[in-house]
């Protein structure tokens, strides 16, 4: 597959120099970029998260003089590490699905994901309890799935592995969309679009798919509510979305020992072995221009000249503080104000003393009114008397999270992004009380007497500090008017040189597509440059 050639503009005067080093094809190979006599070109990423950084090595390994720049003392930002008191926590992320792409982008730099970050696939994936009653225990093991199914749901026992079987179809379908650019309408024309558009059912959302196949409401959601990953609710999220709990059915939900953030740790450990120079502490002030190609990156104390950026930060914080208004016009401040944004969540990260029995690694807590809850979130923006939450209990698979004696606790309550109706100042500690009483419903009432270390994290704070834009940790909501070409592309439309990694761009948010987007935007850029991408792809096709 030609990931890269969709959309592509005409050659600039640095391409055209590239030519007399290019093969009969066009194309220098990075062996070519390493070793013959020309200039290697300069590429500058701005942020070192985890999509910044997966380009950053690839790009590495075809030649090209790399720099990333974070404003932050710490790579990985929203799959970075939280250490204090010996206690570790992820930021953000804390599952870890679908390895296959970072594999294969490891394997495309001659790396092994599996020795570089060991990792253990959880036997129970995580488990379920409902507001309304019942608790199930996600597996893999379809037989144990059914069995308990049997007593949780009796009318839908047997019915799981139907749908697993359809999502494996339409999975099949829809990775060659997820693995390539989308830079105009015509794309939707594309052969592989329209082989897969007859399983899209475009006016279907997630919720209503499942109540295809579930009887029970509490069935629908558990097969649903990974529209999280999105920051979205299952019954506004687009139905094509069912992959995800096919995902975690199919290929397992791991957890790297050291947490999501030690894969961000190791990739830039190994970038950092390729020639990449990581610069900490170094918050881009702006952007330097040639009409409307972007030539150089401005930091607080260096100007660094570009051929080429990738921009890793929130994308409409980004364009918002670092791109003048007049450059943009798809994306000017005030269509950015009127698109549609995720979710926020309200973060709570605990030193606990003693151990914590009765809790499995991830822990999802439904609640009795799921539906009001999500309006909550989503329309009326205001904080829920009765939230559904999650809780990560890591220490019984990884011991290294927390002193001895003691366990790191993760807490999670989905809510609105910031929103006048909502004053942080005001309603953390009255936030802070109902989520630790409803802690209780999980089996940790005795929680309070317990926290040795607390830190809290507020939509305001995830706007604030972290500079994410309306503090919307999932970025723009994945809707159909937000997909494909329709989201800001890799290959960015507005400027000349510039291009877009992470959950703001296609395909969108999650860790595996994150990865994914890195991948795009490396071809897209090696193939601007002349430099051929086999590399890239063969480390692709191997496991296909």
């Amino acid at each position: 597959m030609e990931a890269g050639s969709a959309g592509r503009r005409g050659p600039t005067g640095w391409q055209q120099e590239l030519a007399s080093n290019a093969d009969e094809n066009g194309k220098l190979s990075s062996a070519a970029a390493l070793t013959r006599n020309f200039v290697k070109r300069n590429v500058v990423i701005i942020g070192a998260g985890p999509g910044g950084l997966a380009t950053a090595m690839q790009l590495a390994a075809a030649g090209l003089n790399v720099t990333v720049v974070e404003r932050r003392g710490q790579v990985g930002g929203r799959t970075s590490a939280i250490e204090a008191d010996r206690f570790r926590f992820d930021l953000g992320p804390t599952f870890f699905l679908y390895p296959r792409v970072l594999r294969e982008i490891f394997a495309s730099v001659g790396r092994d994901l599996d020795t570089e970050v060991p990792m253990r696939r959880l036997e129970t994936q995580y488990r379920l309890t409902f507001g309304q009653g019942g608790q199930l225990d996600a597996s893999n093991d379809l037989e144990a799935m059914d069995r308990q199914i049997r007593q949780f749901a009796p009318e839908d026992a047997g019915k799981l592995k139907k749908y697993l079987d359809d999502n494996r179809v339409k999975l099949a379908r829809f990775r060659p969309i997820l693995e390539s650019p989308f830079s105009s309408p015509l794309d939707l024309l594309r052969p592989d679009v329209l082989k897969a558009f007859p399983l899209l059912h475009p006016l279907t959302s997630l919720g209503s798919e499942l109540e295809r196949y579930f009887s029970d409401p509490r069935m629908v959601i558990a097969l649903s509510f990974q529209a999280k990953y999105l920051g979205m609710s299952p019954f506004r999220c687009p139905s094509l979305f069912s992959i995800l709990s096919f995902l975690e059915y199919e290929y397992g939900v791991h957890h790297p020992i050291g947490g999501c953030a030690a894969v961000s740790e190791r990739m830039a450990e190994i970038a950092q072995a390729m020639g990449v120079q990581i610069r900490l502490n170094q918050p881009v002030t702006g952007l330097q221009f040639s009409g409307r190609r972007v030539t150089g990156v401005q930091t607080a104390t260096e100007s660094i000249a570009a051929d080429a950026i990738v921009i890793n930060a929130d994308f409409a914080a980004a364009m918002r503080d670092l791109v003048p208004n007049t450059l943009r016009r798809r994306w000017a401040d005030k269509k950015l104000a009127g698109k549609k944004y995720s979710c926020s969540t309200f973060m709570m990260y605990l030193g606990v003393r003693g151990e914590i029995d009765g809790l499995a690694h991830h822990n999802i807590h439904i609640a009795r009114d799921y539906q009001q809850n999500l309006r909550d979130i989503e329309i009326d923006h205001r904080l829920s008397d009765d939230p559904s939450f999650y809780v990560q209990n890591p220490g019984v698979t990884d011991p290294t999270l927390a002193p001895e004696g003691h366990r790191s606790l993760y807490v999670l309550v989905p809510v609105s992004h910031e929103h006048p109706n909502i004053d942080w100042a005001k309603e953390t500690p009255r936030f802070r009380e109902l989520t630790l009483d409803r802690l209780s419903q999980i089996g940790l009432p005795d929680l309070r007497d317990r926290i040795v270390y607390e830190k809290i994290v507020t939509p305001a704070d995830w706007s604030g500090e972290h500079k994410i834009y309306r503090g919307a940790t999932f970025n723009l909501a994945h809707n159909l008017g937000q997909m494909l070409h329709r989201r800001p592309q890799n290959r960015f439309e507005e400027l000349d040189g510039v291009y877009l990694v992470g959950g703001g761009t296609h395909p969108g948010s999650g860790l595996p597509v994150i990865y994914e987007s890195s991948r795009i935007s490396s071809r897209l850029l090696l193939n601007d440059l002349g430099i051929d991408t086999s590399f890239i792809d063969a480390a692709a096709a191997t496991s296909n």
